[in-house]
């Protein structure tokens, strides 16, 4: 790369890149939807429970419980995939207020109460568990980041309910999100009334119309995840983490999925959707973003190069659980111009062989199962399709060809290593490159 190029990438790209990496409406929303996390992989833990593929285990846990085994490992599902809006709408708005040093706190159950206001009733006069869950994700971003910036716009303007000094802090905090509460549950119960005047119903309908499904169509598309692949290895080329805007952006297009193959998995049906979270979890992201194992592996043990094998020392243990951030920055792949062209061309190949793999039906598809990205792949993509061989098949696929395509360029850097190692040694007359910094 010329030293032209270098500087304009650290003067102009590098400064925007580094802007949309720490925007606060993205960070928050990335945050808030992380919340919900831990309850997806504990209801994941349930699902593969109440699911295992042997009929004998089935069998067997029907017995011992008397009734429909499935239905009853089902009750910590709904408890913990159900609520995945909710938690999200009180995350989104904490981060955010907490990037505006306001009360958090206040703001998470303010947008709790606009979330929850803008939900129609079912003919029981009961919220609709669905709209609780993935499908509520786009209504919890808009009245997450919506009311929190109406909430602090009143705070930071002190128009607000003082009171003195004396007063325990967390009363104070009730009052001061009084104004500001209320407004915003004003403005919330206006619209509701507003919209369902209209033909189109409701105000979760208005928000899936506008964006959630121009979003789907574009983030649940082969075409859509390529380009969504490409934008996150390119920002991570130049040492930004690109899974964590992309992913900001793509969240809720791909949890909702992911849950819409919960569902149909749970009801034995027909899984809908080939794009999920696991998809780029556990089949592209195998070693870490960049499909990068097979090269922690070859920098490990096929090195020549002492610098090489004393990077594989550091590479590879992370590397089977996903981490691969000492090869990107110690290799390195970051601002490599190199290594920068497999980076990016193997997790393309990657989406593409496995896309079209489950397209054809030669894999199964996942199954809604939220299996945490650190868990080592094979094992990984048996359990994200729900107990099918052909998850794991798929990921030895990928991860032998992000082996070819790596290989040559692995082999250019280690002999260009192994040759400043020589120069050095007949410069000093000493073997002291294994002290050589990596």
């Amino acid at each position: 790369m010329s030293e032209e190029k270098e500087s304009f990438l650290e003067s102009k790209v590098l400064p925007i890149a580094g802007k949309i990496a720490s925007q606060r409406h993205l960070v928050s929303l990335r945050d808030g939807i992380m919340l919900a996390m831990p309850l997806i992989i504990i209801g994941s833990v349930f699902l593969i429970i109440a699911n295992f593929p042997i009929a004998a285990y089935q069998n067997f846990m029907t017995g011992v419980f008397g009734k429909n085994w499935a239905t009853v490992a089902q009750y910590p599902v709904n408890a913990t995939f159900s609520i995945m809006g909710l938690v999200a709408a009180f995350g989104i708005a904490y981060y955010l207020a907490q990037s505006y040093k306001v009360d958090p706190l206040s703001a998470g159950v303010i947008s709790i109460a606009a979330f929850l206001l803008a939900i129609p009733l079912d003919k029981l006069g009961d919220v609709p568990l669905a709209l609780l869950g993935s499908q509520g994700l786009f209504m919890a971003i808009i009245f997450g980041l919506g009311s929190t910036e109406i909430y602090r716009f009143f705070v930071q303007k002190n128009i607000t309910i003082k009171m003195p000094p004396s007063v325990p802090p967390a009363v104070s905090k009730s009052f001061s999100a009084l104004i500001p509460g209320a407004v915003i549950v004003l403005i919330v119960w206006l619209l509701r009334i507003l919209v369902e005047q209209t033909s189109v119903g409701s105000l979760p309908n208005v928000i899936t119309s506008v964006i959630g499904k121009p979003l789907s169509m574009v983030g649940g598309t082969y075409g859509g995840s390529l380009i969504a692949e490409f934008a996150i290895v390119f920002l991570w080329s130049f040492g930004i983490h690109g899974a964590n805007i992309v992913g900001g952006i793509m969240a809720p297009v791909w949890y909702g999925a992911m849950d819409a193959n919960r569902i149909a998995f749970q009801a034995h049906h027909a899984l809908p959707n080939i794009i999920t979270q696991q998809i780029f979890d556990n089949f592209i992201n195998l070693g870490g973003s960049g499909t990068t194992i097979a090269l922690a592996f070859m920098v490990a043990f096929l090195a020549k190069s002492k610098q090489m094998r004393a990077l594989g020392k550091l590479v590879v243990g992370p590397a089977i659980f996903n981490i691969n951030e000492p090869i990107l920055f110690g290799l390195p792949i970051v601002m490599n111009p190199l290594m920068i062209v497999p980076f990016v061309l193997t997790p393309i190949i990657a989406l593409t062989t496995t896309y079209f793999s489950m397209k054809f039906g030669w894999v199964a598809l996942t199954a809604g199962i939220a299996v945490p990205w650190t868990t080592p792949p094979i094992i990984s993509g048996y359990l994200a399709t729900g107990g099918h061989i052909s998850g794991a098949i798929i990921q030895a696929v990928n991860i032998f060809i992000s082996f070819f395509i790596y290989y040559p360029f692995f082999r250019a850097v280690d002999k260009q290593k192994l040759i400043e190692e020589k120069e050095y040694e007949t410069e000093h007359g000493t073997d002291e490159t294994e002290s050589v910094s990596l």
